[in-house]
Formats: C-alpha cells, sequence, structure tokens
C-alpha cells in the first residue's frame, strides 16, 4: 500500500456529496454571523439577518442551528468526544481519567478549525447572553461526564463522593478558562496545572 493510500486510509471513508454540502452551508452561516457579529455586535445581529447574509432561508437556518447562541457555542465534534471516551483504556484512577479526558478533548478541539478559533471564544467569553448560554451548555455536558466516569470508576452517578470531585475538579477548569486574560484560550498545560494543584490538596 502505498504512503498516500495509507494516509486516506487513516482519514477514515471520504463523507458523502451530501454531508459535504450540509459541512459547507454549517460554514456558510457560521462564516456570515460571525462577520455581523464583529460589525454590529452579537446582541444587534438577528437570525434573519444572518440566514441573509449566508444565503440561506429562515428555516434553512433553523435545520443547522437551534438558535442564534448555537451558531456560536455548537461545534461537530460530539462524535469524536465520543469514541475519545470509548477508546480510553481500563485501569486510571479518578485523576488520570481526568487528565486523559481534558488532554485528548483538548487536542481534538484544537484540531478543529471552528473550535478553536480565537474569535468565536472572545465571543463566548465576554457576551453576556453567550455566557449564560455556555454555562448551561457546560452543565449539560457534566452530567453526561458524571455517568461515563461513574460507570469508568464503577461508582454510583448520585454517589457524593463522586458529585464532589467532579464539582471541584470543573470549577478550577473554568476558573482557568475564564481568567486567561483578553479572551485567550488556554493552554493544556494550564488545565493540567490546575488539576494538578487540585490533586495535590490546593497548596499555596
Amino acid at each position: 500500500m502505498s504512503e498516500t493510500t495509507e494516509s486516506a486510509a487513516a482519514l477514515g471513508p471520504r463523507p458523502s456529496l451530501r454531508e459535504r454540502n450540509k459541512a459547507r452551508t454549517r460554514d456558510a452561516i457560521r462564516s456570515a454571523a460571525m462577520h455581523l457579529f464583529e460589525k454590529q455586535g452579537y446582541a444587534a445581529t438577528t437570525v434573519a439577518q444572518i440566514a441573509d447574509a449566508a444565503d440561506v432561508s429562515h428555516t434553512t437556518f433553523f435545520r443547522y442551528f437551534q438558535s442564534k447562541e448555537q451558531v456560536v457555542l455548537s461545534d461537530d465534534l460530539d462524535e469524536a468526544r465520543s469514541e475519545l471516551k470509548n477508546a480510553i483504556e481500563p485501569g486510571l484512577d479518578r485523576f488520570g481519567l481526568v487528565r486523559r479526558l481534558i488532554t485528548d478533548m483538548f487536542q481534538v478541539g484544537q484540531d478543529d478549525e471552528w473550535a478553536s478559533n480565537p474569535a468565536r471564544f472572545r465571543l463566548i467569553q465576554t457576551d453576556p447572553a453567550l455566557i449564560t448560554a455556555q454555562q448551561a451548555d457546560a452543565d449539560r455536558m457534566l452530567v453526561e461526564l458524571r455517568g461515563f466516569i461513574a460507570d469508568y470508576l464503577g461508582v454510583e452517578a448520585d454517589d457524593l463522593r463522586l458529585r464532589v470531585f467532579i464539582a471541584a475538579a470543573a470549577g478550577v477548569l473554568f476558573h482557568v478558562v475564564s481568567n486567561t486574560g483578553d479572551g485567550e484560550i488556554p493552554t493544556l498545560d494550564e488545565c493540567l496545572e490546575a488539576l494538578n494543584l487540585l490533586e495535590a490538596g490546593l497548596p499555596v
């Protein structure tokens, strides 16, 4: 097998024409939205304006995104994140598992052009409506992760010790993300250092 063929095989099957067209439409809506947000502000921009700038109908917009907030907050990485979780080997302790989750999910986000878009991240960190919506999304994600971590560690999802552990880990990570300065995306090292401090008992 040639090197080119091996590379193609590693990337998996090529998306269908329908899938590629859907991806182009999503990208067009996101691009139009970000241009409008930069030009006139997030709050002043309407769904109708975004749809018009992306050259799609109002109905088509809502086929792709539930709301204006989700244009910014959503990405296309749910399947990739699920595969990463399923690929984690057994036997890690609770901190090892969280480190692995952070490392793998950080990498998959960093490799995605939209998820790692600095302008998108700054908008999420500075606009009040998006801060609120992002927190709601984060709360839902934590519920899902709690179930996964509980299954992995062999404990009940409502175990108090597990809930406190996840709340503490999430708290220090959200602190790092929210305090990078000027809306910058935190580095993986910063996130892992914060988790190390938690494991060490938060020494000062």
